[in-house]
């Protein structure tokens, strides 16, 4: 069964922190893994920066995932965030995990 993997990075810890708790909080995501600090050199703006950055992973099902794609972008404290996605094959139960942890509740 796949999952969509989903990666961005943002400047600070304040702000993977209230990415990550958004995105569990609306059942976007099963799981946020915090990579940790890594340090990006890039060009923006016709100039290179180097800047120290926290790459999150956020785990969600296909059902979901355009749906956590914008809240990132929406709360996103970058001009242009990266965000990258990606399908992955897991195993049966992790994938049910995911599935189950990001299904949208139905009222009745």
């Amino acid at each position: 069964m796949p999952v969509v993997l989903m990666l961005t990075t943002v400047p600070d810890k304040e702000s993977a922190q209230r990415l990550a708790q958004m995105a569990l909080d609306q059942r976007l995501s099963a799981c946020v893994t915090e990579l940790g600090a890594v340090r990006s050199r890039y060009r923006w703006k016709g100039q290179v920066e180097t800047a120290e950055e926290i790459q999150l992973l956020f785990k969600t099902s296909a059902v979901r995932a355009h749906e956590l794609e914008q809240l990132i972008l929406a709360n996103h404290p970058y001009e242009t965030p990266e965000v990258l996605s990606w399908q992955a094959a897991a195993s049966s139960g992790y994938a049910q995990w995911v599935e189950t942890e990001t299904h949208r509740a139905t009222h009745v």
